[in-house]
């Protein structure tokens, strides 16, 4: 069993990755991550987290989490396993305050965790400091308690919302994404934290893995030097329990369960950021014993801007694969789209027949479900295969407590919640049972009310592919 062992240690793809500034050479053998071309950094999102005096800490730990996402997307996964080995060789303004024990073994763990790799990160003195970038005043209030990640997304705009009722300015919002809608708009008006401050990209080709787990590594970066840097102690993790849990709860193949959004993934981030800014945050979830249904709802029930729901975004698929007459829709059949779509039904709301590629999930067959214009070259096996997975995703954890070999794996997630979340076991076991319950009544009802003639009841119900 050991020898066995040992040979599928050796047998994970490896990448080796040097970090270079420019006119730097690489090391033989390394792929070679330049900063100014690999690594983009936008002047005025950049900026946009210089809120006081200069500290190259921040630029180098935005640093690292590009060079982490470029490493992790540049090495494909092996088809019949999951980990993978990396190596990454990173400069940095201070490389005794990043190779101090603690912040090594924080960081080699967050990350380990997170994607299910194995990870190895060494520092180097930067040849040239980083000339500092342009100071100025922001809006930002006093006090600060909080801050929320804050996407396009229906969860961060809803919980933002809900939040924001309770601590008003002192809630600070940290937008994700180069593309959110306001981005722009708040960089003019000298907002902080207005998008991700830097881009990375490959050459001419694209890159070569999509799982992407290490986008939890960054978001959580993002938040905590926000948090850092405005004073906020705590940081709102806006996932309700379908997205925070579900990833975790009911993998896929021999996939590692996703904790992306989860209260283990996020302990160990604390844990980095205490050892490396010398500065507690704290990770909360105000939602994780809700249904996104639950959220959605008491959002536009509560919050004067409740009807903003219906402008957000949820879809994972590219423009390129969701336009419909040359404007880009969401597909409507992912995995988030049909928690999307499960909790609006659940929640007694409606959306407009023009906001999904796949208008009509009651539909008999999968490609009669299309917008009629949508091209039918476009409606492709994989395109199938990955909505067939969407729908068993929410079947799957709807029916998870029906067979006795889920039994363990319930067990432990309670005990190991209780543990991250400092709450009795029992109590946290019944939270999660109730989580459990609600998603099997949304899906169950949502599913009935599509027909029984629908390819969804055929996949999730019926079991015919």
């Amino acid at each position: 069993m050991m020898h066995q062992l040992k040979e599928s240690v050796a047998a994970a793809p490896a990448i080796a990755v040097h970090v270079l500034e420019p006119g730097a050479r690489t090391r033989r053998g390394w792929l070679p991550c330049l900063i100014d071309d690999n690594v983009e950094f936008k002047t005025d999102r950049f900026e946009s987290y210089c809120l006081a005096k200069w500290d190259p800490i921040v630029y180098d730990t935005f640093l690292i989490a590009a060079a982490v996402e470029f490493a992790d997307r540049n090495q494909r996964r092996p088809a019949l396993a999951w980990r993978r080995d990396f190596e990454l060789h990173i400069p940095v303004h201070d490389p005794d305050r990043w190779q101090a024990a603690d912040v090594v073994e924080s960081l080699h763990e967050a990350l380990d965790f997170l994607t299910g790799d194995r990870w190895q990160v060494t520092f180097y003195r930067r040849a040239e400091l980083l000339t500092p970038p342009q100071q100025g005043q922001f809006t930002i209030p006093d006090g600060a308690a909080a801050v929320i990640p804050f996407s396009d997304g229906l969860d961060s705009r809803c919980v933002a919302g809900l939040m924001g009722r309770e601590l008003g300015d002192r809630l600070i919002r940290v937008r994700l994404g180069s593309k959110i809608r306001d981005g722009k708009a708040l960089s003019r008006q000298r907002h902080p934290f207005t998008s991700v401050p830097y881009r990375i990209r490959r050459d001419e080709r694209p890159f070569a893995e999509s799982s992407a787990r290490s986008r939890g590594f960054k978001f959580a970066v993002l938040s905590g030097l926000a948090a850092y840097l405005s004073g906020a102690s705590d940081i709102i993790v806006p996932e309700s329990g379908q997205g925070a849990l579900g990833p975790a709860l009911v993998t896929v193949g021999q996939g590692y369960e996703d904790y992306r959004s989860h209260p283990l993934f996020c302990e160990r981030m604390e844990a980095f950021l205490k050892a490396l800014l010398q500065r507690e945050v704290r990770f909360r979830f105000p939602r994780i014993w809700h249904t996104k249904a639950e959220t959605l709802k008491e959002f536009v029930t509560e919050c004067a801007d409740g009807p903003a729901w219906s402008r957000t975004w949820s879809c994972w698929q590219q423009t390129r694969q969701v336009s419909v007459d040359e404007k880009k829709r969401q597909c409507g059949i992912c995995a988030a789209c049909m928690l999307r779509r499960m909790s609006v039904h659940a929640a007694g709301l409606e959306e407009s027949d023009v906001t999904y590629v796949w208008q009509n999930l009651g539909a008999s067959s999968f490609e009669s479900g299309a917008a009629p214009s949508f091209p039918v070259q476009k409606i492709t096996c994989a395109m199938r295969e990955y909505s067939i997975a969407g729908a068993l995703h929410m079947d799957h954890l709807a029916a998870i407590k029906d067979s006795p070999a889920n039994a363990l794996p319930i067990a432990l997630t309670a005990f190991q919640l209780s543990r991250s979340l400092g709450e009795p076991e029992a109590g946290i076991r019944r939270k999660l049972d109730r989580l459990i319950g609600k998603h099997e009544s949304e899906w169950r009802n949502s599913v009935h009310s599509l027909g029984p003639d629908s390819f969804v009841a055929d996949w999730a119900i019926k079991g015919r592919s």
